[in-house]
């Protein structure tokens, strides 16, 4: 990051992500650097992590770093499997070979074969020879599980998630006809292998389907989430991005699959990951640089984060994949980036290098742990934060517990960057279940000499379970100025509701 800075970027993009939980800002590599990188005016996006769909798995989540989840998109390269008796359940597949012309093959499931995650050299292929075999989802790459099958003598592949992968499907350019099914198809395939005494298959592939169902975008279940591991104040991730099947350069020094048997040589690859949703909103973000040359780091990320939608093509609340229920904040943060929505926010949330090290001293770091970002000493004695969630963020998270007395209150400060100079935002309220969220004033009035505006936004409630979840949304009738609440409640063991 320190030669990005020195060459002089405007927008670092980075697809890096960790497994476990984030770090200690302090001894976060990618924290301290990007925090230097803001200080030169530069945004750092990054990947949230593939390690979903665990609560409290999101990394990069410094409150100065843009975290990007993974979403789908509305294309689809489907692949069929036709059960003998006429059932076909729903798969996705990049397989481009010869295929299997509707023959029905014999059906075994690999758990009956020596290994159900179809460990390469584990599969019998006495057992496995000339059928179609069942593959549960884990252990290995599910490359290697078609490779695992295709060496043992196997025709085909059923690739079957289980329960925590939910309905999430994912392409790959297989070495053998093979597809992946969700976990409901899958266990519907099973039961049809255990009560026909004579099971077969067939799997059919229909090449590239664009704009049909299911509902676009859907969080992936492997997208990394909240609560935010480190600072339960602030969500993470920020917003989220198409991540699923995405069509990516792809080097010549490897195949499609990376295996070593895979002698096929791609300039392209269709790639999963968090890695390909945060280099779409480093993109955005290096559009909206150069579009509005003044604006922070701060601003551009306020700007594709309030300008984020949480609905999906069918007008519904997007679809957590992992669940098959409606994402939250801790899943999808803001939404989903619009970029055309996002040029033009109307207001903005504005942070600078003060307002981050204020909010390092209200989650309790001493001088010598913040000085690891500021290289010279910090005085924490006058700081300006009495919590973190005082940060002027473009979302709400609160946490209540013993010490907040069941009433938190957050002052936030927005800047009219819209055309209209005299602008008036009136605010609306979605109160989260059993919380009552007062914002004063619910009217805000702009200016020539008056850009910006502070308003003070109280939460206040009697107790609760699980996590609850609501928005407020400033608007003159031209923009709408969305920030989603996330509310937990600190049991008395000190873990947080969820």
């Amino acid at each position: 990051m320190d030669q990005a800075i020195d060459d002089g970027v405007n927008i670092i993009s980075l697809s890096v992500g960790s497994s476990g939980y984030a770090p200690q800002y302090y001894r976060d590599s990618i924290a301290i650097g990007s925090f230097g990188a803001m200080q030169h005016g530069i945004l750092l996006s990054a990947s949230a992590g593939n390690s979903g769909p665990d609560p409290y798995t999101a990394t990069n989540i410094a409150p100065w770093i843009l975290t990007v989840g993974a979403s789908t998109i509305d294309r689809e390269f489907p692949a069929d499997v036709v059960l003998g008796d006429g059932r076909v359940y729903g798969g996705v597949s990049l397989y481009s070979g010869e295929g299997l012309d509707d023959t029905q093959y014999p059906l075994v499931y690999a758990g009956d074969c020596g290994s159900r995650y179809c460990y390469s050299g584990q599969l019998n292929s006495t057992l496995v020879a000339g059928k179609i075999v069942i593959c549960d989802r884990g252990g290995n790459a599910r490359v290697e599980k078609g490779s695992a099958v295709k060496i043992a003598g196997g025709v085909g592949m059923i690739h079957t998630n289980l329960d925590e992968n939910g309905e999430e499907l994912l392409a790959d350019a297989h070495l053998l006809p093979a597809t992946m099914v969700g976990a409901a198809g899958g266990d519907k395939i099973k039961e049809y292998l255990k009560s026909d005494p004579s099971p077969t298959a067939t799997i059919v592939f229909k090449g590239t389907i664009i704009g049909t169902s299911p509902s676009a975008p859907r969080v992936a279940s492997f997208s990394s989430r909240g609560p935010n591991y480190r600072t339960a104040e602030i969500i993470k991730p920020d917003v989220i991005a198409p991540g699923v099947n995405i069509l990516a350069a792809w080097t010549g020094y490897t195949s499609p699959t990376d295996l070593d048997i895979d002698s096929r040589r791609v300039e392209f690859n269709i790639i999963s990951g968090t890695s390909m949703s945060c280099p779409h909103v480093s993109g955005l973000a290096a559009l909206l640089r150069r579009a509005h040359s003044t604006w922070t780091p701060a601003a551009i990320k306020s700007a594709l984060m309030t300008t984020a939608y949480y609905l999906d093509d069918t007008g519904k609340n997007i679809t957590d994949l992992a669940t098959g229920e409606q994402s939250t904040p801790f899943v999808h943060g803001s939404g989903h980036v619009d970029p055309n929505r996002a040029l033009n926010p109307g207001l903005v949330y504005d942070a600078g290098v003060d307002d981050y090290l204020s909010f390092l001293c209200a989650i309790g770091y001493d001088s010598k742990q913040i000085a690891t970002f500021t290289k010279d000493p910090v005085d924490c004695s006058e700081g300006k934060f009495s919590n973190p969630g005082d940060l002027n963020y473009p979302s709400f998270s609160v946490v209540f517990d013993s010490k907040t007395g069941g009433v938190v209150k957050y002052n936030r400060v927005v800047k009219n960057v819209g055309s209209e100079v005299d602008a008036v935002y009136k605010v609306k309220v979605s109160a989260p279940q059993g919380v009552e969220v007062v914002v004063s004033p619910v009217k805000l009035e702009f200016s020539e000499e008056k850009k910006e505006v502070e308003y003070e936004i109280t939460f206040s409630s009697g107790g609760g379970g699980s996590a609850v979840f609501g928005a407020i949304e400033w608007s003159d009738g031209m923009h709408n100025v969305r920030s989603p609440i996330a509310i937990q409640w600190k049991k008395s063991y000190g873990q947080m509701s969820m």
